[in-house]
């Protein structure tokens, strides 16, 4: 595998902002098949329209659950999963109920994170876990779920949704994504064949190859374009002029 195509199959490109239309999505996807990025990580009611123009490709769909925030009932997630599952997806990045974490109900938290586990298992699909650590404000609560993810043979531990948007003391809301802490922590915790996504941030080639050192092999991302023509021209491979922007791109 050469080192362009090693760096794009890092990437699942993100499609998951509220105001992307359909065209938007397909765009998208024209996008991540152009870049052979490995997943374009797509609204869930699209999966079926993903993979049409997705085809004669190998990017796959990757769909969400629980998203953005984690609070549906355990059997709202596991319907979506499957549904998911049914429609296509091969990958399934799901938000653990954040509000259970803090609480610190792990019972609850790796029931859920298990019954889904049964579906990913069943449909042969890759299970990514979001943390939404701009949520946990004390390191136990991320080892804990490292602990747990890698006790249930989750597939991946993911830092964020980017859309865990913090209320600041001046009332503006923002949010950290993936950090440097935060992945090593990750990594330390996790067990050897539970892989680290880190979403949120990763926006250059040179945020891509610094969360690669620390052990991340996925990342969500929506600069995909700019990541890559910038991986091309350091790497000696010629660019040459895309019809895609980065502009165009909403989400994390």
């Amino acid at each position: 595998m050469d080192k362009i195509t090693e760096l794009a199959k890092m990437i699942d490109h993100s499609l998951l902002h509220p105001t992307m239309t359909d065209a938007e999505l397909e765009q998208g996807c024209k996008l991540a098949k152009v870049y052979n990025v490995a997943t374009v990580c797509i609204k869930p009611y699209a999966i079926k329209e993903g993979l049409k123009w997705l085809e004669g490709s190998d990017v796959k769909v990757c769909a969400v659950i629980g998203f953005p925030h984690g609070n549906s009932a355990p059997a709202v997630k596991v319907y979506e999963t499957m549904h998911a599952c049914s429609d296509g997806a091969k990958e399934i990045d799901m938000v653990v109920n954040i509000g259970k974490v803090l609480g610190e109900d792990w019972a609850y938290v790796e029931n859920e994170i298990a019954a889904i586990v049964a579906v990913t298992k069943k449909h042969h699909a890759a299970l990514k876990v979001i943390f939404e650590n701009d949520y946990l404000p004390d390191d136990k609560y991320k080892i804990r779920l490292c602990e747990i993810c890698s006790k249930l043979g989750v597939e991946f531990v993911k830092t964020s949704t980017g859309y865990g948007f913090v209320k600041g003391a001046d009332g503006k809301y923002s949010y950290e994504g993936a950090t440097e802490k935060d992945l090593i922590l990750m990594r330390k915790h996790s067990a050897s064949k539970v892989q680290i996504k880190a979403a949120g941030g990763v926006r250059t080639l040179d945020d891509l190859l610094k969360v690669k050192a620390l052990g991340v092999t996925r990342v969500g991302a929506t600069a995909t374009v700019a990541i890559l023509e910038e991986a091309k021209k350091r790497f000696g491979l010629e660019g040459g002029t895309s019809e895609f922007t980065d502009g165009e791109a909403k989400g994390y």
